[in-house]
Parts: structure tokens; sequence; C-alpha cells
């Protein structure tokens, strides 16, 4: 069975996270510095979640089709961003695996690995509370 067992669990799960990172007052105003759009495209469950500068104040965590271009997508499974996020997989395995498939400039990717280090420390004790396992599989 997939670690979200339904796509609200995703969104409740996933969205939260980014919805905290978009409201810190140093990660937020730093994503939206970046000027980057985000998509991530999950299966298992289904779901296109949207990272945007938003109104350029605070970023926006959106779900869906928003009529954007993405500057960077990464398709994935829910269960392999779980991993991803508990630290459990490392992007370049994963994408040597084939788990995450990278589209977009490699430059502007790399703005965004300040913003992981935080995203890293929050995920476990969000999953948890989430009722999610935290476990190594």
């Amino acid at each position: 069975m997939p670690v979200f067992e339904s796509k609200e669990k995703m969104q409740t799960v996933l969205g939260g996270l980014f919805e905290k990172l978009m409201e810190d007052p140093i990660m937020g105003p730093r994503f939206v510095a970046t000027n980057i759009i985000i998509k991530f495209n999950i299966s298992d469950p289904a779901g296109a979640l949207w990272l945007t500068p938003g109104d350029g104040t605070k970023g926006a965590v959106l779900w869906g089709d928003i009529g954007q271009t993405a500057t960077v997508e990464m398709t994935l499974s829910g269960d392999t961003c779980h991993k991803f996020w508990l630290k459990h997989i490392s992007m370049p395995v994963a994408l040597a695996k084939g788990l995450i498939k990278a589209k977009g400039p490699m430059p502007k990717v790399l703005k965004l690995l300040p913003l992981l280090k935080p995203a890293y420390e929050m995920y476990p004790e969000h999953a948890k509370a989430h009722g999610l396992s935290i476990e190594k599989e």
C-alpha cells in the first residue's frame, strides 16, 4: 500500500510541508527570490503539486492544473517523495535509478538546494504528526 493512502492525505502532508516553508520568514522570501516555478508530477496517488513565487511577497502551494509553465518539473511517486524528504534516498541515486525524473535548467535547479535543508529538517516530525512511518524500509 502506498505511504499516502489517498490524494487528500498527500495534499495534507506534502502541501502542509511546503506551506510551512513558504510561511517561514527566511525560507519563504528566499524561495520567492528564485522566481522559479516547480511542478511535482506525483503518482500513486496521482496529483500535481506546484510551488510558485505567488504574488512576489509570499510563495504559493497549489494543486492541479494551474495554467502555468514550470521552470523545473519533477516526476516521482508519492513513496519516492516520502523517502526523499526523509533522506532515505538521495537525489543522485533516485535520478540514476529513474525514481525521479527531472526537467529544467540545472543552474536554476541548483538555486533550490539551500531550500532543501529546512524541508529535510521539518519533514520527519511533520510526517510523523500525520501518522506516517518515518522508519527506513
